[in-house]
């Protein structure tokens, strides 16, 4: 267990690593979206490969982070249910939802979108809008984005079983810990603010 452990540390460190750096594009897309507008306003000029370029980007950035919001625990949730129970049987929850819904969903994409990447690059397939960039550069973020999703849920997976046995603390647990004192240390700031201002008193 401890070697998947350490794995999953692995795992862990090219998931952030790749979180963080990927996303600085979206700041990229907003500056090729404000020089696309500014061109296209004040020069009557614009082209489709500066809009597909905006796409790119952003969805590269939201299919490389994908994994990194996994391990963040950033997913949106509708939770009407999972709050209700308890610690373990949340942990129950995570394990069969990771183990058969996650892992196999992006185990299937990952097998659907190899080949029509191998295609559009055999192909030199290209945007069917005038002027618009090749298509494998989009195809090759998206299998990328899976496969490290993937891996993310293998990582995810090894650490809920740790958790289970007792191996290593409840992440969310220390998450919770976390927020509560930072919770206490901003209300302690603000306490020491009103005992500091003397208007506060009146």
């Amino acid at each position: 267990m401890y070697g998947l452990l350490a794995v999953s540390r692995a795992i862990d460190r090219v998931t952030t690593v790749i979180g963080k750096s990927v996303a600085w594009l979206i700041l990229a897309a907003i500056l090729v979206s404000a020089v696309n507008a500014v061109v296209r306003k004040v020069f009557s000029m614009s082209s489709n490969a500066w809009l597909e370029l905006q796409w790119y980007l952003f969805g590269t950035a939201f299919m490389l982070a994908a994994a990194w919001t996994l391990l963040e625990n950033e997913h949106i949730r509708i939770d009407i249910i999972y709050g209700r129970w308890s610690r373990r049987v949340q942990h129950w929850i995570d394990l069969l939802g990771t183990l058969l819904f996650l892992l196999p969903f992006t185990g299937i994409m990952i097998w659907l979108v190899q080949p029509s990447l191998m295609r559009s690059w055999n192909a030199g397939e290209v945007s069917m809008n005038a002027g618009g960039l090749i298509i494998w550069p989009a195809k090759a973020a998206l299998l990328a984005g899976f496969i490290l999703l993937y891996f993310q849920g293998l990582s995810e997976l090894f650490k809920k079983i740790a958790v289970m046995r007792g191996l290593i603390p409840d992440p969310v647990s220390v998450q919770d810990s976390a927020h509560r004192e930072a919770e206490l240390l901003t209300a302690g700031m603000q306490d020491d603010r009103i005992d500091q201002d003397p208007e506060s008193r009146k």
